[in-house]
């Protein structure tokens, strides 16, 4: 059941759009990123665990019960940290692209925060 449902005077957060603006802001950084096999493989590994962050986000939204919701949230954390991992990566085979990739990073460690803090509230 949601915040705002319970207390009304809450302020809608909405998870779901922040998770989808940070998949598109991914797609956006990596096809500004030069063609090399390495990095090819490193685009395909980030885009695809960050943005299988709002879809399982999304999943978690329509869980049909809350042991169903608690796993799909934690593979949105799962795949926050994965997505950490790859912009690590990312910044190390292009040091000149580093900085955009520490605003990924920060990005998906906050989610990494945010999850982890739903999780442990169930």
């Amino acid at each position: 059941m949601s915040n705002q449902i319970q207390n009304p005077n809450v302020k809608k957060y909405d998870l779901a759009e922040r998770t989808a603006k940070y998949g598109e802001s991914v797609i956006e950084f990596v096809a500004k990123l030069p063609d090399s096999p390495v990095v090819r493989s490193l685009i395909s590994q980030a885009v695809r665990s960050a943005t299988s962050i709002g879809a399982n986000y999304m999943e978690a939204d329509g869980a049909e019960s809350r042991k169903d919701f608690q796993h799909k949230i934690s593979i949105c954390k799962k795949e926050a940290k994965e997505t950490m991992h790859w912009f690590r990566m990312i910044a190390k085979a292009n040091p000149t692209k580093a900085g955009e990739c520490r605003k990924l990073w920060k990005e998906a460690h906050e989610l990494t925060l945010i999850f982890s803090s739903i999780i442990n509230k169930l």
